[in-house]
C-alpha cells in the first residue's frame, strides 16, 4: 500500500517530525541505515546482519531508501553482478538520529539490560538478537 507523503510541511507544528518518521518507519530502515553508517555494504552482507528479514521485504526497504535519496545502488558489469549498498551524503545526515536512537534504546529498553543494572556498553544483553550482537549492540 502506497504511503501518504507530505507536500509540504506547514500542516503542524509537528509535521516535520512526522515526516521524518515516515521516511525512516518500519521495522528494518533505521537498522538498514544503522549497518551501512560503518560503510559499503553487498546484499548478503545485510541479509546476514538482519537474520529475520526476508529478501523480499530487505529487497523492498532498500528501494524505499533508494528511492528516497538515502542509500546508494551501485551495480557494476561483472558476472555473476556485483551490487553494493552504501549511505548517500543526505542518508549520512541521519546519524545523529540513528545513534541518538541507539543511544536512547540503550538506556531504556529491556533489550540491553536488567533495567534495575546500570548499562554496560560494551557488551550486549544474552538475549540480544544476532543482528545486535554483528554490530557490536
Amino acid at each position: 500500500m502506497t504511503r501518504i507523503r507530505h507536500k509540504s510541511l506547514d500542516c503542524s507544528p509537528g509535521c516535520a517530525v512526522e515526516a521524518t518518521l515516515q521516511l525512516i518507519d518500519g521495522k528494518w530502515k533505521g537498522v538498514i541505515l544503522y549497518h551501512l553508517l560503518e560503510g559499503t555494504l553487498r546484499f548478503n552482507e545485510i541479509r546476514r546482519r538482519l537474520p529475520n528479514i526476508t529478501q523480499r521485504m530487505l529487497t523492498a526497504q532498500l528501494r524505499e531508501l533508494e528511492q528516497d535519496g538515502f542509500v546508494l545502488r551501485t551495480v557494476y558489469a561483472e558476472v555473476p553482478p556485483k551490487v553494493e549498498y552504501s549511505l548517500t551524503p543526505r542518508g549520512r545526515t541521519l546519524e545523529p538520529v540513528i545513534m541518538a536512537l541507539k543511544k536512547w534504546g540503550d538506556e531504556n529498553t529491556g533489550f540491553r539490560r536488567d533495567p534495575e543494572s546500570p548499562a554496560k556498553l560494551d557488551e550486549p544483553a544474552a538475549d540480544c538478537p544476532v543482528s545486535c550482537v554483528q554490530a557490536g549492540g
